[in-house]
């Protein structure tokens, strides 16, 4: 081999290790990112390390964490839900209305005060999947795309949140509800229920016939119809499942807030897209994983809880959120387009 191939050798590389390299990054990058903030905001305020602030941090990622699981099913079936904010005050509510205890002031239903928390629960869950496969319906057998179905959702909604309650915060709970948003020794209930429906999400999107559905509408809606997936029908189960975590969001709300407010989450679908979306799921569909999801959301709770611990002002946190989503979603365009 001449001197001259020699160079050409060294400086191309080994493009296998150079392919391996970027791959790695491609999908660990992330996490660099993730302890790339960690890093930077203990060196500037120690405090951000110290156990009481971590639980803090992921008692905080939990509420919108929940919902950016919902969301990645969307995502991933190249859909898009702005209801998921609205949904959870609705359903949340809905539930704190059930969940009074006798001693309230004012009681939304008298005669049936101090219910076990099971009923106000299910009350929950159901108020938010309904929200939800309503969602899915009109996406599904209308033909109305996902952003304007999911719009119009979300200002009914709020909208009849607001005229349940009067435009009045609903509080006063039973010991039970408030459970969702205590501690069992030093771990919080809403981390002990983020982690359950990860553990739900990862097992349905992984593991059965209805994840890969959900892959497969999003890469190509109309080869599943021909390879013979009941696109209609998995579309109601995606947004119903996206209004179930929005429902289960309101149930952990309630617990640690003590009052739901009609007004409250305003601005939560919009966090939720966030972590989604920096997590890696694409919104040009068929890619998506819960952890990244997971992992998003956790960037997000680590750089508000390390801006907020410094001192950066609330109006500029948005910001660098806004800015930080629009980054994200640059990265998956340029990403699909070289695919392309």
């Amino acid at each position: 081999m001449t001197s001259e191939s020699n160079n050409v050798v060294k400086k191309s590389g080994n493009p296998m290790q150079s392919g391996t390299a970027k791959a790695l990054l491609q999908k660990y990058g992330i996490i660099l990112v993730l302890l790339f903030l960690i890093i930077v905001i203990t060196l500037v305020q120690p405090k951000f390390l110290s156990p009481t602030n971590l639980f803090n941090v992921m008692t905080q990622s939990s509420i919108y964490g929940i919902m950016a699981l919902g969301m990645t099913l969307v995502i991933t079936s190249k859909g898009i839900d702005l209801s998921v904010g609205s949904m959870l005050a609705f359903s949340g509510v809905i539930m704190a209305s059930f969940a009074q205890a006798s001693t309230a002031a004012s009681l939304y239903y008298p005669g049936i005060s101090d219910l076990p928390a099971i009923v106000p629960v299910l009350v929950a869950l159901a108020v938010g999947m309904l929200l939800g496969a309503i969602n899915g319906g009109l996406i599904a057998f209308t033909g109305i795309p996902a952003f304007i179905a999911t719009l119009g959702m979300y200002t009914i909604a709020r909208g009849a949140a607001l005229i349940y309650t009067g435009g009045k915060p609903v509080s006063n709970f039973t010991e039970g509800v408030l459970f969702f948003g205590s501690k069992i020794g030093v771990i919080p209930i809403p981390v002990i229920v983020y982690v359950i429906m990860i553990t739900i999400t990862w097992v349905l999107l992984g593991y059965t016939s209805f994840g890969k559905n959900v892959y497969a509408i999003g890469g190509n809606i109309k080869a599943a119809e021909i390879s013979g997936v009941n696109v209609k029908k998995n579309l109601v189960f995606i947004y119903s499942f996206c209004g179930l975590c929005a429902a289960v969001a309101a149930i952990v709300f309630a617990g640690r807030v003590g009052s739901v407010h009609p007004g409250a989450a305003v601005g939560y679908e919009l966090t939720a897209i966030a972590a989604t979306t920096i997590g890696g799921t694409s919104h040009y569909g068929g890619i998506g994983t819960i952890w990244g999801a997971v992992i998003g959301a956790l960037v997000l709770g680590v750089l508000r809880n390390g801006m907020t611990l410094i001192g950066i002002d609330a109006y500029w946190q948005q910001i660098v959120e806004g800015c930080i989503i629009i980054v994200a979603v640059i990265f998956d365009m340029r990403k699909n387009a070289k695919k392309k």
